[in-house]
């Protein structure tokens, strides 16, 4: 397949599926195993495409908390906000450095899916018997690290881990649950794309297609601008219950699907 329109390809699949909890890691991964793999820079810079989706999506959002910091309520959500940033780095940061994460191979993605859709299903029926607390700093603490856990272990995905830890904590309400796990991942998505731009310029800055880089990163952002639009509709009314079978039905079909030792 032409290498712009694989990128192409491999856009419109991250920017649909960054912000709907099925795993966009996972979809990369499963997407790259046959359509060939691509740098962890490639991967990391359209994400950042979807997450400058959630920038556009927000942005009357983003301007109100940015002019309104005079107010108690916005300065104690942005610094909310900041803090479950604040925990990811400090733990993300030295589990990157040391190297601990699963291997990026079809098998472990297939059975993250399939537990990831069972956890989504048992955490929102618990998360619908708690009681309503708000946007507590144990919230703020748990998103955070649940962002590690995702980037541990690929097709957990980073929506699906922050949103229902946030709901089972206290956070029970799907859209404020999304709202302040979506705006957490600005900042996270940014900083991980800088850090691995950084890796890449250290390692000497070469064999990157950035004609290639750029269709993907685009594409990412207009799918992911349209994703994020839809699901912020369909949570109002729905639950996430689809998502987990199609999570299930996916590691399902991999692990049937695979030769032995993929």
């Amino acid at each position: 397949m032409n290498d712009l329109l694989t990128a192409l390809l491999l856009g419109l699949i991250e920017g649909i599926t960054e912000f709907l909890p099925i795993s966009s890691t996972g979809h990369l991964l499963i997407a790259q195993h046959w359509l060939g793999a691509r740098s962890d820079l490639f991967n990391i810079v359209i994400q950042a495409g979807a997450i400058l989706a959630i920038c556009l999506v927000y942005r009357q959002r983003l301007l109100a908390l940015a002019f309104g910091l005079g107010e108690r309520e916005n300065r104690e959500f942005v610094l909310k906000v900041a803090a479950a940033f604040a925990v990811t780095a400090a733990v993300g940061i030295p589990v990157r450095l040391l190297g601990w994460k699963l291997p990026e191979t079809v098998t472990p993605v297939a059975w993250a899916l399939i537990l990831g859709g069972v956890w989504m299903l048992l955490a929102e029926r618990l998360a619908e018997r708690r009681p309503e607390r708000g946007l507590t700093w144990t919230v703020v603490v748990l998103v955070g690290l649940a962002q590690v856990v995702a980037g541990v272990f690929p097709g957990t995905s980073r929506s699906a881990a922050t949103i229902f830890v946030a709901m089972l904590a206290g956070l029970t309400r799907r859209p404020a649950a999304t709202e302040f796990c979506f705006l957490v991942g600005i900042p996270t998505m940014f900083a991980a794309s800088g850090f691995a731009f950084v890796e890449y310029l250290a390692e000497g800055g070469e064999g990157e297609d950035w004609a290639a880089l750029a269709i993907a990163f685009a594409a990412a952002t207009l799918t992911g601008f349209l994703a994020v639009r839809w699901l912020l509709g369909y949570i109002k009314t729905h639950r996430f219950t689809g998502f987990a079978v199609y999570r299930i039905a996916l590691g399902a079909a991999l692990l049937l699907g695979l030769p032995a030792g993929a």
